[in-house]
């Protein structure tokens, strides 16, 4: 075949870098998309973060200037209030340094002597004193233990036991290993068993007591013998968790009362002073790291209509350096110019990228309020079902824009913090033909539950019923599945006799 040259004209969907831009900003949350607003800054030349060096006055009277004037008196107006406020600043420090300079009643003598005085000043200092941080201490379970068997009067032989035993203590506080393995670890022929067991029973009453217990049982009596001897019902609440915890933890309080020869108040008394202790000991000494949530949005209500706004504070707002853009007209450096410019264009972008996704998340925000009015109104009961699909065809984007834009974006609203992924749910058919959100339907069982008698829990099959006579149609195996992920124990283990 001949080799030739064609035309031909054709149309393609491509990603340019822009667009693969704006929507990796879109899908980031607020922590990460300040870091990348920090990341550009620091890489870009160009872009700056906006300050603002004028009073409050003299703000007020820029924004009435620029109101009635054009973009370049803008721009010299700007200027002439930040060289008014350098003169201020020049003017005070001026005054600062004739007061320096005027005679005082103190010398440099008076100051300085020849005994170590200041570190006297600074032990003896008063409260309001200024000392230095010296660091968070952050300690866990096994180091809080070991202190412990250090000021505890061990022998060398017991102490080395007690390390053995509170290394092999899990988190929640519990041993994980029998006295034989830990023995068996030791490789210490002189070690016997009942040295493992005597030790371990001192470490059990460490803090926390119970502590290095092996099962729930123990840990539980462990801090019930803890306890002053006459405290009330204490005698029975041991009897229950050291020979009936099976039976205990079934709630099967019948044959709990019949086996241990109590009566039912008797049996309600001390199962009330159970649940006052801590199964789990660990818990108190680990501390987890508080976990902060910035929302993207807030909704208030003004003047009887619910108005949604961007968080200002969420992120910091960035412009472009307007004396690097200038260098461009200025420099003699083609190389310089090509740096400058190449560097105005993706700050010109980054700027535009982050426009497009405040645009986007209001946009979508607005959608939701205005979707989800009653649940803002009346709470969760009143929830719409919603789905992504709504909210695209709404705002006129594709749905997966809006699964984007709403994933780890959060709306401060008066009844809290809450996902914008929160306001979206299936829905569940009604008599009358309406539709009911599966939001509202855990809120109804949350509050049936809530309000149900402790004696005689409502079953699944009931609160089934229960909602057949409100109108809404659910399976039983549903109102399972939406108990479970409400963390909503079974009837047969909400049951109790207090």
């Amino acid at each position: 075949m001949k080799a030739s040259l064609q035309l031909k004209l054709g149309q393609s969907l491509t990603m340019t870098p822009q667009l693969q831009q704006a929507i990796r900003l879109l899908q980031l949350s607020t922590l990460d998309l300040q870091n990348e607003i920090q990341e550009a800054l620091d890489s870009n030349p160009l872009l700056e973060v906006e300050e603002s060096f004028e009073s409050s006055e003299s703000a007020s009277n820029t924004e009435a200037n620029q109101q009635e004037s054009t973009p370049n008196e803008q721009t010299s107006t700007s200027d002439t209030d930040y060289d008014a406020s350098a003169l201020d600043t020049s003017q005070a420090l001026d005054q600062q340094n004739i007061s320096d300079d005027l005679p005082t009643d103190t010398t440099w003598d008076d100051y300085i002597s020849a005994g170590p005085s200041a570190p006297v000043a600074s032990s003896t200092a008063g409260p309001e004193s200024d000392f230095t941080y010296q660091g968070e201490t952050t300690e866990n379970l096994q180091d809080h233990l070991l202190w412990q068997a250090n000021l505890t009067p061990f022998s060398d032989t017991d102490r080395a036991i007690a390390f053995a035993i509170i290394d092999a203590i899990e988190e929640s506080g519990y041993l994980m290993q029998s006295t034989e393995d830990i023995l068996q670890a030791m490789a210490n022929p002189d070690v016997e068993l009942d040295e493992v067991e005597a030790v371990l029973k001192r470490v059990q009453h460490f803090d926390p007591v119970g502590v290095a217990a092996r099962t729930p049982g123990e840990c539980l009596a462990i801090q019930l013998k803890h306890l002053c001897p006459e405290t009330p019902w204490r005698d029975e609440a041991i009897l229950l968790v050291e020979n009936f915890m099976e039976l205990l933890g079934n709630r099967d309080y019948r044959t709990l009362a019949r086996k241990a020869k109590l009566k039912e108040q008797q049996l309600g008394e001390a199962i009330r002073l159970i649940q006052t202790l801590n199964p789990h000991p660990g818990s108190t000494i680990l501390k987890e790291k508080d976990e902060y949530v910035i929302p993207d949005v807030s909704v208030k209500k003004v003047k009887g209509r619910w108005v949604v706004e961007l968080n200002p504070d969420c992120m910091p707002k960035i412009r472009v350096n307007a004396e690097y853009a200038a260098l461009t007209k200025t420099s003699t450096s083609s190389g310089d110019t090509q740096f400058i410019r190449g560097h105005l264009q993706e700050a010109k972008w980054f700027i535009k990228s982050l426009e497009s996704r405040n645009d986007t998340l209001l946009k979508v925000s607005n959608c939701i309020v205005m979707q989800q009015r009653g649940f803002f109104e009346y709470g969760e009961e009143a929830m719409k079902p919603l789905v992504l699909n709504d909210v695209a065809e709404a705002v006129e984007m594709h749905e997966s824009t809006i699964s984007r834009v709403t994933t780890q974006k959060y709306m401060h609203t008066p009844r809290g913090i809450f996902e914008l992924k929160y306001f979206f749910s299936s829905h569940v058919s009604t008599e009358n033909g309406g539709e009911c959100s599966s939001t509202a339907i855990r809120a109804i069982i949350k509050k049936l539950v809530a309000a149900e008698n402790s004696k005689k829990p409502l079953s699944d099959s009931k609160i089934v019923d229960l909602l057949a006579e409100q109108g809404i149609k659910v399976a039983r195996r549903t109102i399972a599945k939406y108990r479970d992920a409400l963390s909503i124990p079974p009837s047969n283990q909400r049951k109790s006799l207090i």
